[in-house]
């Protein structure tokens, strides 16, 4: 079990706003004393490039630096030199999409998806379908999003050369059946690439027991720093993929000629200067989470999430899109009342939450509705705030929303 309120004294922002109840974790996380300190010291102690200088203060950089590809390794049990450092989980998608476009679907093929996905899980791929013979197919889900392997299988055939699907929805909760689909992909002889970021800050990720061929997460949804991504690929794969970007780092030579020479994976993949200071807060974040335990973490947001739900069900002005999920963010909105406002209402009541249709802008083809509220929890939550969100809820109404307007 969890000692919650030591864990929250780990957390300046929980201490510098008591006031606040944060249920906007799936936009982005709060970050302990130990990262924050690991960002600072190395601007005020260490501050120098890495993998370009022949002293001292470079060494230690490097040291750090690559250092969290072996953190990274053993929170997702893989090879160090299977982790890339991106901006985000965005990038690591893209750089995904643009190396499989040169290798395995540079003479087209189908990849299957589904309607529930976050735009940076689709629209690569569509930009891919307008320049290649790319088609874009998608899995049925049911009413909360969710894929059942009957419907995976139907969906599945020769022409299909990646499944891309997110592990946990940003928006639902869903878990999908990542492993089973992992298994379907090889079957046929075809990929699985997988949106992390929802998953990776919640659960255990075991890339092998998983079979995953390519995964995307963030670092700032993992209470690390914000413009820090990863990207984790089976390392033949990576071997074999194109990177997006070139520049200074990630070559081995270069001659007037126009010939070019490329280190291999993963620092094929790190063109120029890095976020250096992020990298090493995000070892430090995977390392904390570690410290806890992720099934620790799991189970606790799975109980505070159960007791989140049942109170809301009692409600009456209240929709929930998602009440049997047993993870994920709460989606809901208020009875008439436009999300915007209805989280406008709860910001004035010191609730934070998001509103809109969280970059998942097709997904009302499967809930009904493109706009809703969704409060996202993490394990430094408490019932507590719980209480104070629910209590806000039974608030929201057409004439509450339009007061705090005028």
């Amino acid at each position: 079990m969890l000692d919650v309120e030591k864990i929250r004294a780990d957390f300046p922002m929980i201490r510098n706003h008591p006031e606040l109840v944060y249920f906007d974790n799936g936009a982005t996380t709060f970050k302990p004393q130990a990262v924050i300190d690991a960002v600072v010291h190395f601007y005020e102690y260490g501050t120098s490039n890495v993998h370009r200088g022949d002293y001292a203060l470079s060494a230690e950089a490097d040291k750090l630096y690559d250092g969290t590809r072996d953190i990274i390794g053993e929170f997702l049990n893989c090879r160090p030199d299977e982790v890339v450092f991106t901006a985000n989980d965005t990038a690591s998608l893209n750089q995904i999409v643009y190396g499989l476009s040169r290798t395995v679907l540079k003479d087209g093929g189908t990849v299957l998806t589904t309607e529930a996905e976050h735009a940076s899980n689709l629209l690569p791929w569509y930009r891919l379908a307008e320049e290649r013979n790319v088609k874009i197919e998608y899995i049925p889900t049911d009413a909360v999003g969710l894929i059942s392997m009957d419907d995976a299988r139907k969906a599945m055939h020769d022409g299909v050369k990646v499944i891309s699907v997110a592990h946990v929805s940003n928006v639902l909760g869903t878990v999908q059946p990542v492993k089973e689909l992992a298994a379907l992909a090889h079957e046929y002889g075809a990929l699985i690439v997988v949106d992390g970021a929802q998953s990776v800050p919640h659960r255990k990720t075991d890339v092998k027991d998983l079979d995953v061929d390519l995964l995307a997460f963030s670092s700032h949804k993992m209470c690390g720093p914000d413009g820090v991504g990863v990207l984790y690929g089976k390392h033949e794969l990576l071997e074999q993929m194109d990177p997006l970007l070139l520049g200074g780092g990630m070559n081995a030579r270069f001659n007037a000629c126009g010939e070019v020479t490329l280190k291999h994976a993963p620092e094929k993949f790190e063109a120029g200067t890095p976020n250096i200071e992020g990298v090493i807060g995000l070892g430090v974040a995977a390392k904390y989470l570690m410290s806890i335990g992720m099934d620790n973490i799991e189970e606790y947001e799975r109980s505070l999430r159960a007791y989140f739900v049942s109170k809301a069900k009692e409600l009456e002005n209240i929709e929930i899109y998602n009440p049997d999920n047993e993870t994920g963010p709460l989606a809901f909105n208020g009875k008439g009342v436009f999300a915007q406002d209805a989280a406008g209402y709860l910001a004035s009541q010191g609730i934070a939450v998001r509103s809109g249709n969280h970059c998942a802008k097709i997904l009302h083809e499967i809930i009904g509705t493109d706009q809703t509220i969704r409060a996202s929890l993490y394990f430094y939550n408490t019932k507590e705030e719980a209480d104070r969100c629910i209590e806000a809820m039974k608030g929201i109404s057409i004439e509450n929303a339009i007061g705090i307007f005028f």
